[in-house]
């Protein structure tokens, strides 16, 4: 017992100080955030403007203690159970559809019932599809770069992945899995073109979901003119531009949004940048743009750092996970700034909801891990 607990202890090594500042702040920022865009809808629904305040701050709680446990586990403990994780996710996104356990919102089958708290399914299932992959490319780098068989079977499961999120549905999440999936095989030395090639079909079949969905094709339109139905189909978008405007230079300052007063639906979840884009202007906007960046930089630099050390799934695992936060938050503020169609996608560790936030914390811990041990290959490494 007491090796064992030795195996998971954290070396005394000073995790990367930009990374851990820029993710403290982003945290931060969407902490306060919450509590400012939900006073109208909390004190609408609940009487208590701070409610959604108070679960997001509980929900940071259990993230932190979560991404305090991941730290000390060695990516090796990951790297020998990624078939398990492969499972474990696939498990989660078909339950998630079984009547009883599944629970609908907004029509969307996404959520699995803990009694007062719901777990959104498919958070810790592209989770553990993106280990499986991070660890299947640091196997098989070989035939990666040079078969269509090396491909073969992780985009089986990403495939496979995708049909059961686009079931709940779920297309903003398949879209981010199959994206950070491509980049990790690409980086393990699959070919380009294979990749264009998959990308192409997948692409095709999106235009055919898109066509046959009387439903998807018309949120398509309303993307691209929602001033022509700016109180139908539009109404959600155009709301959203107002209160980006609104913010201008400097913003209108901290609490004075006035589009999170019940015009703008979605204010501490999905469309969150817009009311802090009101609030906060141009100045703030490029301020947060430039933490996610930060980010991204230091998350290759320690994913870099990993493979030149010869650590491979922990270079891939960083690589996946810096870009699925920061592609995540592309994709987020791209909605709401009207550049793309409504996918339903989280604003990372910023908008309101415990699974995303908790995912996030444990993924950030993860990257640390990662930093911690390409400092120490020599004895971090052989824990």
């Amino acid at each position: 017992m007491i090796r064992a607990l030795q195996s998971i202890q954290l070396p005394r090594v000073q995790p990367d100080v930009a990374l851990m500042v820029a993710l403290a702040l982003i945290g931060g920022i969407g902490l306060v955030m919450v509590g400012s865009a939900s006073v109208a809808v909390a004190d609408r629904l609940t009487d208590d403007p701070m409610y959604f305040f108070y679960r997001q701050a509980v929900f940071a709680l259990v993230g932190l203690v979560a991404g305090f446990v991941v730290l000390h586990v060695p990516m090796r403990v990951w790297q020998a159970n990624t078939f398990t994780l492969l499972g474990i996710g696939l498990l989660l996104l078909v339950i998630v559809l079984i009547p009883g356990i599944g629970h609908a919102v907004n029509g969307a089958r996404r959520w699995i019932d803990l009694g007062p708290f719901s777990m959104q399914a498919s958070e810790p299932a592209r989770f553990c599809l993106i280990l499986y992959v991070a660890g299947y490319a640091a196997r098989r780098q070989n035939e990666l770069a040079t078969s269509w068989g090396g491909l073969f079977r992780p985009m089986f499961f990403m495939a496979l992945a995708s049909f059961l999120l686009l079931i709940e549905p779920d297309f903003g999440a398949a879209a981010v899995m199959v994206a950070v999936a491509a980049m990790i095989l690409f980086l393990a030395g699959a070919r380009l073109t294979y990749l264009l090639v998959l990308g192409t079909l997948a692409g095709a079949a999106v235009v055919g979901l898109v066509l046959s969905s009387p439903y998807r094709l018309a949120r398509l339109l309303s993307f691209s003119d929602p001033w022509a139905h700016p109180y139908a189909s539009g109404f959600q978008l155009t709301q959203s531009l107002i209160a980006i405007g609104r913010g201008e230079i400097a913003g209108v300052g901290l609490g004075n949004s006035v589009q999170k007063l019940l015009y703008l639906p979605e204010t501490h979840t999905d469309f969150l940048f817009a009311v802090y884009a009101e609030e906060f202007g141009l100045i703030g906007t490029v301020l947060l743009i430039g933490l996610f960046a930060t980010v991204v930089w230091r998350g290759f630099v320690i994913a870099r750092r990993a493979v030149l050390a010869d650590q491979l799934f922990a270079g891939f695992v960083a690589y996946g996970m810096s870009s699925w936060l920061v592609l995540q938050a592309f994709l987020n503020i791209a909605v709401n700034m009207g550049l793309l169609p409504t996918k339903g996608l989280t604003l990372p560790l910023m908008s309101y909801g415990g699974s995303s936030l908790v995912m996030m914390c444990v993924l950030c811990a993860l990257l640390l891990r990662v930093d911690i041990e390409t400092r120490m290959p020599e004895k971090a490494g052989a824990r």
